[in-house]
């Protein structure tokens, strides 16, 4: 933490500062100037590919980025995530990754700090990442540890810091897919009997540091969101492939999958119900991914999607996922009829669809202010 002692009369000092660096240069709405986010790959907007320095990414590679941006950007997908998404729908630019503008020490709209393969616990839990297992040092409290660095440069002293978040929306999340991952992995299959501790044990992570956002940063609002349903996820059909016609859903998924993610939401969204009991003035609402992408697996049709259970980027076995998603895999058609972009990640078209079910929808709870955009919002 910062050695700088605050002083009453270098209050107004520190105010004019954050003023200075963090207000927008352009008119935006009024309800949310900038967006801090913390989470895994499915909003990390180029954090990973810079810790990794100059080692070789697919991530920096063709067909990454193919859609929107017409190059890899260091996402894991095939054009945009879900935080350009929230960010385009509050009139703000693109929100940086964190690790590519630090440097800079401004960030008049706010800072991502998602990073691929992050776990919502720390280096003592192991993640297969990157060729081998090992301990992730992105962890969620890492992310929230350069926040801090970064509030304590721009707004030193407690008066100040205490507003850092004041006009800010805080989206914490996704984050704990990789911990199930590493669970699966780990257990060759099915969790054990103590998949209910784990669970709670990740979500108290969450609501642990949502806690200090409000009480050191004065934080209002936060979008909170649940875990998407990993049982249709193409990699974890071939990897978890079972003969048993029972262990599959109606749409194909595999449910005992799917039941470890919805245990977790109903977890998370009994916390976050009870920490709105302790914060009456923090709205904290909860994005259940879970049900919204479930829209476009159930009827795929109507959003133009075919089959909803295959990867785009890929190749091989019923589900694409047989080959990994790089410089030379195959792209098996146009990345908006795919639900999937490489197995693991979904693709612009589903994250505009679960973005649009959030905010305009009715996968928020409670409801994201739609006065806070001009308009309902279409990607």
């Amino acid at each position: 933490m910062s050695s700088f002692k605050f002083e009453p009369h270098t209050f107004s000092v520190a105010i004019v500062l954050i003023v200075l660096l963090l207000n927008p240069r352009e008119g935006l709405c009024s309800c949310y100037k900038r967006i801090f986010s913390f989470g895994d790959s499915t909003i990390d907007t180029g954090n990973f590919v810079h810790l990794i320095g100059k080692g070789k990414s697919k991530y920096t590679e063709p067909p990454y980025g193919m859609t929107f941006f017409k190059h890899a950007t260091g996402r894991a997908c095939d054009g945009r995530v879900l935080i350009d998404f929230y960010a385009q729908a509050l009139q703000l630019p693109q929100i940086p990754p964190y690790l590519l503008k630090n440097d800079s020490r401004e960030f008049p709209n706010g800072a991502n700090y998602a990073v691929v393969g992050a776990t919502t616990r720390g280096i003592n839990y192991s993640v297969p990442l990157l060729n081998g297992t090992v301990g992730v040092n992105w962890s969620l409290g890492m992310q929230i540890y350069w926040f801090e660095q970064m509030a304590q440069r721009i707004a030193p002293g407690d008066g100040a810091k205490q507003h850092f978040l004041r006009d800010s929306l805080v989206v914490m999340g996704q984050i704990s897919g990789n911990d199930y991952d590493s669970l699966f992995n780990a257990g060759r299959g099915r969790p054990g009997d103590n998949i209910q501790e784990i669970i709670i044990d990740i979500v108290i992570y969450i609501t642990h540091f949502i806690e200090e956002l409000i009480l050191d940063y004065g934080a209002t609002t936060f979008l909170v969101p649940g875990s998407f349903p990993m049982g249709c996820y193409p990699s974890y059909l071939n990897r978890f492939h079972s003969d048993n016609p029972k262990d599959y859903d109606k749409q194909g998924c595999l449910i005992w999958i799917n039941e470890v993610c919805q245990k977790h939401n109903q977890q998370l969204h009994e916390e976050l119900s009870r920490l709105r009991g302790f914060y009456p003035g923090v709205k904290l609402i909860y994005a259940d991914y879970y049900s919204a992408a479930m829209e476009f697996i159930e009827n795929p049709g109507k959003f133009g999607i075919g089959d909803p259970l295959v990867a785009c980027c890929g190749g091989g076995g019923r589900y694409h996922s047989g080959m990994e998603c790089n410089s030379t895999a195959k792209v098996l058609g146009d990345p908006s009829t795919f639900a999937y972009w490489d197995g693991m990640h979904l693709t612009e078209k589903a994250y505009s669809i679960i973005a649009q079910g959030v905010l305009n929808g009715s996968f928020a709870d409670p409801p994201f202010m739609q006065g806070c955009y001009n308009n309902q919002f279409k990607p």
